[in-house]
């Protein structure tokens, strides 16, 4: 077999490929093996027919179609090894000739990485907020918590703000009652502004057993967005009681036993939150610094494969399951189909620059992944997916995703070494040395948040 590369862009190549025709033996003999198995011939057993019958019955071009199909794949793969090319997707495949008995030849377009140079990164310098925990932070941060162990209980009172309260709801358009506008039982804070716009008005200084009509605009359901005349009865009345902050309420609330050390464990943790956020915003910004300095030409084919799966992605998958379609979608972000498609384009750009640019740190500056790490990350992912660790791991092997794992963890440290490089102050000016420990988990965090998928993977080309 000959080969030969030529270059059409910075990402794109068109391989050459002649076959001597005595190569394709294999191949024809597997495809005469198989025609022997899917026909009969009267006056041969199935399995048992010989070639030249074969070819008399249903066509030398059948056989050598059948042949080519099963061949391409692995005379493609030498070639793309014999010029050592990193091929992205999949190959356009055209045979130029197939004479038989003589030469296969085929040329198959296909996207490559491209050659980066990767200049000095260690000039980076990037600021980020300064980490500051105030008292109001800590009284907010408690106010949650003791929100948490409210309590109620019924009172022989109109509803006033802050209640809880037990209703009946029923909407009508038009005078007829919704098939999905009934509902019983809702519990709702008085105040929280939830369910509908004007519910809050209608129920303040109603007793339990009362009644109140009033008009909104569904929010939802199949009348979304037209004016309703909703029902509402209030069935019970409760009164919110918030426990006093107090010692009592630090032993009932957590494993102190004052107030006061409740508190500066509160402060300790908004501290710490602060920090990782800090971390993450770091990494962001060192990444947005280093895209910058790194010329990446973009594989066309891949830009739009990466544009549509996002896209399918969002519409299949993430609004599916809310129940909108992007339409609606687009409406509620107050955007133009024209705003999302260039930025699904430039976020798609920024994920494709972002592998390419961190796979080649990885290998210039010879990072490798311990089974350890892959372990931490392989855990992390699994909680984020709601999964087991047990479970994660039997889809991951199942689903051949090993080396999208591995990819992760090494983009991740390629990250890691670009951010220790780097300057980074906080908006004080002080210059900040991030946390070496939980560094590695957070960039790998960081990098998944903008990574495309656009590990190319040699698969079956089609004559």
């Amino acid at each position: 077999m000959k080969s030969a590369v030529e270059t059409l862009n910075p990402t794109r190549v068109r391989l050459t490929v002649e076959v001597p025709f005595e190569e394709l033996k294999p191949s024809l003999d597997a495809a005469y093996k198989k025609i022997n198995q899917q026909v009969t011939v009267k006056g041969f057993r199935q399995g048992k027919i010989p070639a030249r019958v074969i070819d008399q019955r249903f066509g030398r071009g059948a056989v050598l179609e059948e042949a080519v199909n099963d061949a391409l794949p692995k005379f493609y793969t030498e070639a793309v090894n014999e010029g050592e090319l990193n091929v992205l997707g999949q190959p356009d495949v055209d045979i130029t000739e197939l004479k038989d008995g003589e030469l296969l030849a085929f040329t198959a377009e296909v996207d490559i990485r491209p050659a980066l140079e990767i200049p000095d990164y260690s000039g980076i310098e990037v600021e980020v907020d300064a980490v500051e925990v105030s008292d109001e932070d800590v009284t907010k941060s408690v106010e949650q918590l003791r929100e948490r162990f409210a309590t109620t209980s019924p009172v022989e009172r109109a509803a006033q703000d802050g209640d809880v309260l037990t209703l009946n709801l029923e909407a009508k358009v038009d005078g007829e009652v919704l098939e999905d506008g009934v509902a019983e039982g809702v519990t709702y804070t008085v105040g929280s502004g939830e369910l509908l716009d004007g519910i809050d008005e209608a129920v303040t200084g109603v007793e339990a057993g009362g009644s109140t009509t009033f008009t909104s605009e569904l929010k939802g359901g199949s009348a979304e967005g037209k004016e309703a005349e909703v029902k509402v009865e209030v069935t019970e009345v409760k009164s919110r009681e918030l426990p006093e902050l107090d010692d009592d309420f630090a032993q009932l609330a957590s494993e102190f036993d004052t107030f006061e050390d409740l508190q500066a464990d509160s402060r300790k943790r908004l501290e710490q939150m602060k920090k990782y956020d800090q971390a993450t915003q770091a990494q962001e910004k060192v990444l947005d610094e280093l895209l910058k300095l790194v010329e990446v030409p973009m594989p066309e084919k891949l830009l739009a494969d990466e544009i549509e799966t996002r896209k399918h992605n969002l519409v299949n998958h993430q609004l599916g399951q809310m129940g909108l379609d992007l339409a609606k979608y687009l409406e509620i972000q107050g955007k133009s189909e024209e705003e999302f498609d260039a930025e699904t384009k430039e976020q798609a750009e920024k994920g494709i620059k972002t592998q390419f640019i961190l796979d080649e740190l990885v290998n210039k500056e010879k990072l490798n992944v311990s089974q350890e790490e892959l372990t931490e990350h392989l855990m992390r992912r699994a909680q984020s997916s709601g999964m087991s660790p047990d479970q994660f791991a039997q889809a991951v092997v199942e689903g051949g995703q090993v080396p999208m794992l591995v990819g992760e963890v090494a983009r991740g440290k390629a990250l890691a070494v670009v951010v220790e490089a780097a300057t980074v102050k906080d908006s004080n000016g002080e210059v900040i040395e991030l946390d070496d420990e939980d560094e590695t988990a957070e960039t790998v965090d960081a990098t998944e948040a903008t990574e495309a998928e656009a590990e190319g993977a040699e698969e079956k080309p089609e004559a």
